[in-house]
């Protein structure tokens, strides 16, 4: 029977952004073995563009995965760099939770000496500022480039591609040639669609968030392993109607 993995997207998704989203894992990168089941979290759509946001996304993927052991599901991905309620779920669940931005900060540590995270906008910096703090890698980040330009929820890149794919290139070049990055870690799961390119053309590796926390969810779960419950320790009482709001 194939394994279950519920990937959670931080934000409702409409019917024209599924199949966008969903397309981060083509069926060349998803095995036959494990069916992933991508959710919108919360009712509200939000930029994570504030710490007021980010505490909204947040509650909204705590509230989307904390059932999701009861459910039948195997392991939880939180699809966004952010990482929002990695920590809550983990304590929430026993089954394994990934989140991209852990996944792919460590593996880029692995491939390089220091690594830059490249982005949409500069009002995404306080969420990996407060992630590479709380990971210990602060010291592994060349830099975080933007092109600031304000994200889409709705479309993503498409319509975009031939000026935005180009300013990301220039933008990482300068963390190549001038900030010392030997790899490059896309600031959000949702500029999946500009991967190929840059991978294509930049001389240092480029990691695709979503998918490498996808693929160290196929990891865990080949391996048998989960978070560790001494350092995500299970609240003595289940309160999730809390989150009911």
């Amino acid at each position: 029977m194939p394994k279950k993995l519920k990937m959670i997207f931080p934000v409702p998704m409409s019917e024209a952004t599924r199949p966008l989203v969903e397309s981060q894992l083509p069926p060349g990168v998803r095995r036959p073995d494990i069916d992933v089941e991508f959710v919108g979290a919360g009712r509200t759509m939000t930029l994570a563009d504030s710490y007021y946001d980010m505490a909204i996304m947040e509650m909204a993927v705590i509230e989307a995965g904390m059932r999701a052991q009861d459910e039948g599901f195997d392991a939880v991905c939180i699809n966004t760099v952010s990482d929002s309620g990695l920590a809550a779920l983990r304590a929430r669940l026993s089954i394994p939770v990934l989140a991209p931005g852990q996944s792919s900060f460590h593996l880029a540590s692995m491939l390089g000496h220091r690594f830059s995270i490249l982005t949409m906008w500069p009002r995404w910096f306080p969420l990996y500022r407060k992630t590479l703090k709380e990971y210990g890698l602060e010291s592994r980040l060349a830099s975080i480039r933007s092109i600031d330009v304000r994200p889409d929820t709705e479309a993503l890149l498409t319509g975009k591609e031939e000026v935005v794919f180009a300013r990301l290139e220039a933008e990482a070049r300068k963390a190549i040639e001038e900030d010392g990055a030997d790899a490059i870690v896309l600031g959000s799961t949702t500029m999946h669609q500009s991967h190929a390119y840059l991978a294509e053309r930049l001389p240092v590796p480029v990691l695709n968030p979503g998918v490498v926390a996808y693929k160290l969810c196929e990891l865990f779960l080949d391996l048998g392993l989960t978070h560790s419950k001494v350092a995500y320790p299970s609240p003595e009482a289940v309160k999730d109607q809390a989150f009911s709001f």
